[in-house]
């Protein structure tokens, strides 16, 4: 229950600062935000990450929701466990939501945050939980997932092995 309230309270926040930055600052425009740290600048991304695959929104969404199902079967049927790998997949999922209603109901996703210290891509909250999310689900499948699952499986209780063996 906990990663789903995490989940909600991340795609709503991606949304609203969405929102708010369409309503409030003009396109191409930029607002400090982070004195010498960041500022708010409403750039329009039909791509992903550094505005790749610009002129295919369309795989974008479809890759998009993709994720987005994989991630979620795996949480399912607990490929992924342990509060390491479910906060992982969550901002995942919460990423690949936020910037997948955008993909659909603008045809761009809207993004705002812009560092000032260094030359970066402009991105958003979603696309800030889906870095944070697939690097913590890199380090969960290199570090935990094997130990996690190992512990399960000992755990486990195997009716079979009771049976006695077939007899002629």
């Amino acid at each position: 229950m906990l990663y789903i309230i995490l989940f909600v309270i991340l795609v709503i926040a991606d949304q609203v600062v969405k929102f708010w930055v369409r309503a409030n600052i003009p396109l191409g425009e930029s607002i400090p935000f982070l004195p010498h740290i960041m500022d708010l600048t409403y750039t329009q991304n039909t791509g992903a990450a550094f505005s790749i695959l610009r002129e295919h929104t369309w795989l974008l969404t479809l890759l998009s929701a993709v994720l987005v199902v994989i991630v979620a079967l795996l949480v399912a049927r607990r490929f992924i466990t342990g509060r390491l790998g479910l906060v992982a997949a969550t901002l995942v999922l919460a990423g690949g939501i936020g910037n997948l209603i955008d993909r659909v109901a603008l045809g761009y996703v809207t993004d705002m945050f812009q560092t000032t210290f260094m030359d970066f891509a402009v991105f958003n909250v979603a696309d800030s939980c889906l870095t944070i999310g697939v690097v913590l689900l890199v380090i969960y499948v290199l570090f935990c997932y094997d130990k996690l699952h190992k512990k399960e499986a000992a755990g486990d209780h195997d009716d079979t092995a009771e049976l006695p063996p077939d007899r002629p």
